[in-house]
């Protein structure tokens, strides 16, 4: 029977993490709370159980996309196409029911299927050409965005009450996407903390020669980080879809850069090798309570973009400095 590792330095390791995780959790809450303090102090119809129902129903299509975004940006690769490749598989939703008649369970699956696809294309050229993830997946953004286009020949798709059951708020103010965004996240984080996968993701984002001499082969584990993400993205185009009601090929654009700024305010490493599920989360939150405040106290939409953009550059440069350390 194999005895349980006594090794005191990895038990310190282990702890550390930990410690350093709760403290970086807790102050992402103290800037949640902060910010609810400050717009509510600016604006009275800010702190309201409907504002924050809406933030709440607003959220799960981000939310579920920097999950995925978590993965890849922790195994030291970055997608910039979940934007394009979500209104590819919001386009095949609504081209699916509209068009070809067919149930909406069956669109649902050809979505997920879509964005797996888009991720698998990614992944495999990255890993198996050996060509920065920057490049391949700026190529993908293009590609289906294009392809988005050419499903609906460039036309909204108005799907209606066929799928909005899935974003409409129930007896508690709260959508079932909110409740499945809710599920991906806890297994998201099961999945980083608690499995095989996970934790050779963390190893070959931290160092992947060394992974490699650890017998760890970093391809297959990288292509299953794009494959997850890309069928995230079509989980979002799900959510989307039901929110909006419609199936728009302009849609999402921008997207690539909220998922990345979650994940990167949340602690995750823009150079791999560390990152948190729940922690992005919470960055999703931040910049979710940060856009509602400012459109509350009447921000006009330029200065809106400037004040979110500041924010995304200092998380960046908070970033920097914890990888010096």
């Amino acid at each position: 029977m194999r005895e349980k590792s006594t090794d005191p330095s990895n038990d310190l390791l282990v702890t550390t993490r930990l410690k350093r995780d709760l403290w970086s959790s807790l102050a992402l809450v103290m800037v949640l709370l902060i910010m609810i303090g400050i717009f509510g102090f600016l604006s009275q119809r800010f702190l309201s159980l409907s504002t924050l129902k809406s933030i709440a129903n607003q959220i799960p299509d981000l939310t579920v996309v920097a999950v995925g975004m978590t993965f890849v940006l922790i195994a030291g690769g970055i997608d910039l196409s979940v934007g394009s490749v979500l209104a590819l598989c919001a386009a095949i939703i609504g081209t699916l029911i509209i068009d070809w008649q067919v149930g909406v369970m069956v669109a649902f699956v050809a979505s997920i299927v879509t964005g797996s696809i888009c991720g698998a294309i990614n992944g495999f050229v990255s890993v198996a050409f050996r060509i920065p993830a920057f490049i391949v997946t700026l190529g993908m953004l293009e590609i289906a965005r294009g392809c988005a286009y050419k499903v609906t020949n460039s036309q909204t798709k108005y799907v209606g009450s066929a799928v909005e059951w899935v974003g409409v708020s129930g007896g508690w103010g709260i959508s079932p996407a909110f409740i499945i965004a809710m599920v991906t996240v806890i297994a998201g984080q099961l999945l980083l903390t608690r499995t095989l996968v996970g934790r050779y993701w963390l190893a070959i984002g931290t160092n992947e020669t060394a992974a490699r001499y650890s017998g760890i082969d970093p391809r297959p584990y990288k292509l299953i980080s794009f494959v997850i993400l890309g069928a995230l993205c079509g989980l979002g185009a799900i959510m989307q879809t039901s929110r909006l009601s419609t199936a728009d090929p302009n849609s999402a654009v921008g997207l690539e850069l909220s998922a990345i700024a979650a994940a990167v305010i949340g602690g995750t490493s823009l150079l791999g090798g560390r990152g948190s599920v729940v922690q992005t989360f919470l960055g999703v939150l931040v910049i979710a309570v940060l856009q509602t405040g400012l459109a509350s106290v009447g921000v006009s939409e330029p200065m809106k973009r400037i004040i979110t953009g500041s924010v995304i550059v200092w998380a960046v440069i908070a970033d920097a400095i914890r990888h010096r350390r």
